[in-house]
């Protein structure tokens, strides 16, 4: 039975978000959108968090869309991780 069970990473839930700042070093600061209803009129009302995400690479830039998950505390306010680039901002 125990060759049977195996060890399964749990996949941590992600999110996508756009990259607002990149002026730290391994930090970005993505906002991600969602739209929740009002609690008293029940209308939806667009709405943001903003996150601090490590990017180890350096890899992401201002305006690009990123797929980020949480981890493990890295500072006292970066808890999310750079996945993926899902879409680059276009260049000016």
């Amino acid at each position: 039975m125990s060759a049977q069970v195996q060890k399964q990473k749990k996949v941590a839930a992600t999110q996508v978000g756009v990259v607002e700042s990149d002026k730290r070093d391994k930090t970005r600061r993505v906002s991600v959108r969602f739209s929740a209803p009002h609690p008293k009129y029940g209308k939806y009302v667009a709405n943001r968090t903003i996150l601090h995400v490590h990017d180890e690479k350096n890899e992401s830039r201002l305006g690009d869309r990123i797929e980020i998950a949480p981890c493990r505390p890295v500072s006292k306010t970066k808890t999310w991780k750079l996945v993926r680039i899902v879409e680059r901002a276009p260049e000016l």
